[in-house]
Formats: structure tokens, sequence, C-alpha cells
């Protein structure tokens, strides 16, 4: 594990090329109107905070913030972000048990610990009825390694979705061969009584779409439908596995986002939470070599651009390490900036608009830390 890095030395590694053009944005609200890898480039974290917790977890992956309305009476309180941990102490992959919250004022806390070796995957995402969701993609007896034989990969399980109340407790776990082979990522559009789930799995490459029915004591399925198949997945020596990874929903158009890594490829496909067919891989909406890397996390920033955190396992450039990207509506690029200069430490992010500004959250799973920007 590396030592954190001085911010001041951070921004020696940064690389930004933002198109301040005036472009008016979905709210409208001055500071809104620039890009995020802008804002977040010119000062430093408004905290960061470790990801490590008591047993040792480190390679923090998902990343996902408390909604609003989220029941109190527990552990978790709206505004905290909670963090899953891929990997366990001795840094084995796909063995991590953890998940860890972080206060608004960067405290850290233990928020689950499950089994031995379930490989808590960057699918992590909170119902604000008062329920955390996180996909697994355990290693085989915990080796911590995947190795390809033809099409198949071993030395993986096929994972499953954990479902937690508010207070950290296991509710129910989901599991299915066709819809979830590796849950590597989600994301949730929360109609509060129910839930759209959106999935992407790493060891079949596909996207399927978990619909759930939410009261206060439950959470129910009642309809599946693989929507999104065709993306390239295979295992990797540094990776572990490469397939379908972020997702990102914009809600008004119901058009899903989702980063191909192998393919260094952003897709989208329309009609997302009503579509019960498969639309292949859908439609490029970004093929970058020159800006993309491997892209993993995706977040929908409240100016409705596209972030990107790039992994570096595909299209490596090293003047370009750990990059966080910005795309446009149109899938132009905005702007890019590095959360780590060492290879392969950006991972999982989160961003939620505030009533004047937005706060971004991001993974540098090299230095096992959080970083936070509030930005007004």
């Amino acid at each position: 594990m590396k030592l954190r890095m001085g911010f001041f030395c951070i921004l020696a590694g940064i690389t930004l090329v933002a198109s301040l053009s005036s472009r008016l944005l979905a709210d409208g609200d001055g500071d809104h109107d620039f890009p995020v890898v802008t804002q977040i480039s010119t000062t430093p974290p408004t905290f960061f905070a470790s990801t490590i917790p008591s047993n040792g977890d480190v390679n923090p992956y998902g990343v996902a913030f408390v909604p609003r309305g989220f029941p109190e009476g527990g552990p978790l309180s709206f505004g905290d972000i909670v963090v899953s941990n891929f990997n366990n102490s001795a840094n084995l992959q796909g063995t991590g048990t953890t998940i860890v919250s972080i206060s608004p004022n960067g405290t850290q806390t233990l928020f689950f610990q499950g089994s031995t070796g379930l490989g808590l995957s960057t699918a992590l995402g909170v119902l604000r009825a008062g329920f955390v969701i996180v996909g697994t993609v355990p290693s085989v007896k915990g080796a911590g390694t995947c190795t390809q034989v033809g099409d198949e990969e071993t030395g993986v399980e096929q994972g499953s979705l954990i479902i937690l109340d508010r207070h950290g407790r296991m509710v129910k776990t989901l599991t299915s061969e066709q819809f979830l082979n590796g849950p590597w990522d989600l994301t949730i559009r929360d109609n509060g009584d129910t839930a759209a789930v959106f999935v992407s799995n790493v060891l079949s490459g596909t996207v399927t779409r978990i619909d759930l029915a939410v009261d206060d004591d439950d959470v129910r399925v009642i309809g599946k439908a693989q929507i999104a198949s065709g993306y390239l997945h295979r295992c990797d020596v540094n990776a572990f596995v490469i397939g379908p990874t972020g997702l990102a929903l914009q809600p008004q158009s119901d058009t899903l986002y989702i980063a191909s890594t192998g393919d260094n490829t952003i897709f989208k496909i329309k009609n997302a939470s009503t579509r019960s067919s498969d639309d292949g891989q859908g439609t490029a909406f970004v093929s970058d070599p020159v800006h993309m890397h491997g892209p993993l996390g995706l977040g929908l920033a409240p100016n409705g651009d596209l972030l990107a955190t790039q992994g570096d396992a595909i299209n490596p450039d090293p003047a370009h390490f750990s990059e966080i990207t910005e795309f446009s509506p149109a899938g132009q690029f905005i702007g890019q900036f590095q959360i780590d200069p060492a290879v392969g430490s950006a991972f999982g992010l989160a961003i939620v608009p505030l009533n004047d500004g937005f706060r971004f959250a991001a993974v540098d799973d090299g230095n096992n830390i959080l970083d936070v920007w509030n930005v007004r």
C-alpha cells in the first residue's frame, strides 16, 4: 500500500484540458456552468478519509451517497458515503468483505462485514427506503487470481447481490446464473416503493435490469430482463476480471450509459427502464482512444456531463494514469483530472447536486482513500 501523497504533488500530475466555452446546463446554476473537472482540479479535496476498516480490507471499489429520505435510527444518515472493499488485508482480489461509511466530516465507521471471501465489487447502491445493495464477485477459495480457459473465466465465482437493511444486517441474497453473473457495477432508478436496479455482469458481458418492490421491511424481485450484451469480458493478470463496468442512467431520456472496459468504449441504450428485449451493445457514445484507457466507474454530473474513471488495464498512457474524464451530453471530450499519478488507482465515483453546487467523491484505490470535494 502506498502512502498518501501530498495534494500539491498530485497537482503536478494533473492534466486538464477543459473547454470553458459557455454551455447552458441542466439546472442553469452559476457554478454548474463549468465542467466538473475544472472545479475539482483547482482546489484540494474538502477532505479525504481512509477506506481501510479494522480487519484491514483494501482496494475500495464502489462508492454511493446515502440519499435524502433515508430512514433514521441506524448507522447511516443522509449525506454519508458508503464504500465497498474488493480485497482482504493480504491484498488478494475478490476476497474483501466490508462496507465502510464516511460521514460528511470525514469520520469512517464500519457499516457491514460479511463472511470470508465475498469480494465486494463496484456494484453498490442505496435505496432511500432504507436498504443498501452490494454485488459480490468472489475469488474461488480466496486465491485472488482469475485464469482464462477458452471463453471461460476460471478462479472466479458467479457472485450475487446482497441486500442489507439500514442497520447493516443481511435481508436476502439474490443469485441468478442468467441475470447476475459476476455483478460488477450497478445503478438504480429509485421510485420509492419500486426500484429498477441495472447491473453490469463481468462474467457474461451483459447488462440486466432487476425490478424490485420495496417496503419498510423487505425487498422483493418482481421482474428481470437482459437489456444489453456482447461486451468483451475476460480475466486479467492485474485487474482480476475485465468486462462491462460503470453504469449511469439519464432519467429524463431513460438512456443507460455503459462503460465497457475491454472495448474501451462507452455505449448507450434507450428505454432502459421499460425495455424487455436485448439491445446488444447498443450505440457507441464515446470511442476515444486518446482520452479513454479502460473506462470503469461512471457518474452523471448535475450539468448533464458524463464522468468516467479510467483504469489503465486497456490502452494505458503513462502520461495519463488514473484519470477521471468528462464528456458532454453529445459525447465530446471536456476535460480530465488525475486522481493519483500511479497506475490503476481510479475506480468508483459518485456525484450529487447541492443547492449551490455539487459534492463529488472518488476512491483512490492505490492509496485506499476516498477523496471528497464540496464545490460551491
